[in-house]
This record gives C-alpha cells, structure tokens and sequence, in this order.
C-alpha cells in the first residue's frame, strides 16, 4: 500500500503540489491525469524522491520514504519514462539487467528474470536478448524499458507519460500489454498522463490534478457520473461523457441470446467496442464470445438504451 500524505512541493513563492493525500491498494493501477503544469509529474518524483518533498509523506507498505537513502529507495521503485530512457550502447538484456545487477543478484537469476521479462512482452529473448535498441521499434523499446522498470520486482512502478511517444495504434496496444502484465505480476503502479481516455482505461482509481491539488480520486465510473469540479467535467468532456461510459462496461454485462452477423467481440471487450463496431459496419448487432466459444450477442438498441443512462 503506497500512502501519500498532504505531500507538498513549493519552489519560491509558487505552490507546485498542494497539500496532496491519497492511498492507492496494492496490486492496483492508479492514473494520475491533469494538463500541463497542474503538478502531476511532480508529485509522481517526490514518491521516489527525484524531487524532495516541502512538506509531507511518502509511506510504502507503513514505511516512510525518507527513512532510506534514495538511492536505495529507487532500487525498489520501478520508474518508466516518455522515450524509454534505455542505455544506446548496451543490449536489450543488459538494459532489463541493470537493477537487479545494482543489487546484486546471481548471473543466473538475472539471465532468467531477464528471458522472463521478454517473453511476458511477446518479445522471444532468443530473437532480442543481444540486440541493441536502435534495432528495435519504438513500441519494442517502449516494451523493454518497461520490462527493465520492472525486473527487479519492485513494491511500486512509477511511469511518467509512458506511451506519450507512440503511434495510436502502438499506444493502445501497449496500454493492452500493461493491463495484462499488471494482472499477471499483481504490480502496483502509478501512470501519469494528460489523456482521459488512458487514464479511464488503465486506472483502477483515477486522480485528477488541477493547480496543484488533487480535485478527485475515484474509480472511472465515479469520474464520468459525478464529476466533481466544473475542471473534471471539462477533463471528461460532456459530449464524451455517454462514450466513456459505454467504453467501462465489458460486454458480458449486456450480453443476451441470440446470434448475429460478422466479426465477433470478446465478451472483455467494451460496450463501446460494440458500439464501434455497430456504426463502423451498419450492423444492428454484434455477436459476443468467451474464450472463442459463442456467448450470445449485444444489440445497437440496447447499447443505446445503455448509453442514455449515462447520468
């Protein structure tokens, strides 16, 4: 459990981070969304203590951040960051090596944390251990300098605008592959970004920053029905608001008998996705499945229906 303790930051005369608390569960993903300058970033380095707080806690798992050195606090912290940040002149392996070498471990346990790593990230360690990352993609970078944030099994992971960089399409996938590591692993993870639609995608809790201050911290649903400042529902976007409700509810909460035509959805997938799928091929229907066995499908009426309870 990460606990954070009206944790402020001020530089001269001006209030950074203002007198911020919130908890955040292990084995959960947090998002922290705000626009430029509203101290999001600035509060996700004084967890480390890449900034030192003004004033204010850190505590991880009961244990205030201040009582370890920051050197060693940042070895049980994993920290990813907008462009990777890998070393050019060492391999894929030696890059995800790099903490657990700071601490220590055996070669063996490295080499197999490290093929571990890869293969989590659909990358075959035999194809890229030995590469060096200008010979990779920049979502296959981006995948390593998460897998390096990762490998020394840190209490947390810090990412700062970490698809920032990538294509839509490579985004999106990428955001897929740290929803389903984050599932796998059990991680505890703090995102930061400027995106309402990462932030409502990946977080578990959403946290939006205005000024300073942290203005709300709930889960999406909670975002999007009761936003609570007139800056939270401009983050949401009125018009956005029926969509981003449809995208947070999986499709086997609608799902109901019957078959229709044309591509099948997974029931994960969202009612959004359907709709999606819906106008995109002027279908009235789409057929639903679970692990690739028919399940029923979900109407356009009903996803209609769904989105006009939207409060």
């Amino acid at each position: 459990m990460i606990e954070i303790d009206r944790i402020t930051k001020v530089y001269g005369d001006t209030t950074v981070v203002d007198a911020v608390s919130m908890t955040v569960d292990t084995g959960t993903i947090t998002a922290i969304v705000g626009t430029s300058g509203s101290g999001k970033t600035t509060l996700l380095r004084m967890i480390n203590r890449l900034v030192e707080p003004s004033s204010g806690e850190v505590r991880i798992n009961g244990e205030p951040t201040r009582d370890t050195a920051p050197h060693l606090l940042r070895r049980r912290i994993g920290y990813a960051i907008q462009g990777h940040g890998l070393f050019p002149h060492h391999t894929v392996a030696r890059n995800i090596a790099a903490v657990p070498r700071l601490l220590g471990w055996p070669r063996y346990r490295i080499a197999a944390r490290v093929d571990e790593l890869l293969g989590l990230f659909g990358l075959d360690p035999a194809e890229f251990r030995d590469r060096y990352p200008q010979d990779l993609s920049g979502g296959q970078q981006q995948r390593v300098g998460v897998a390096r944030a990762l490998a020394s099994r840190p209490d947390l992971l810090l990412m700062d605008e970490p698809f920032g960089a990538l294509d839509p399409i490579i985004r999106a996938r990428a955001q897929q592959d740290l929803r389903a590591i984050q599932q796998k692993l059990g991680s505890t993870i703090m995102i930061v970004t400027h995106d309402m639609d990462e932030a409502m995608s990946l977080g578990d809790r959403v946290g939006v920053m205005d000024g300073g201050r942290l203005v709300q911290y709930a889960p999406p649903q909670e975002i999007v029905a009761r936003p609570a400042t007139p800056f939270v529902a401009e983050m949401v976007g009125e018009a956005e608001r029926p969509l981003r409700f449809l995208s947070l509810i999986p499709l086997r909460d609608l799902v109901e008998p019957g078959e229709a035509e044309g591509a099948p959805l997974s029931d994960a997938a969202s009612l959004r996705d359907a709709l999606s799928a819906c106008l995109r091929s002027g279908r009235d229907a789409v057929p639903v499945t679970r692990d690739g066995a028919p399940m029923g499908r979900v109407t356009l009426a009903a996803l209609r229906r769904e989105a006009a309870r939207c409060p």
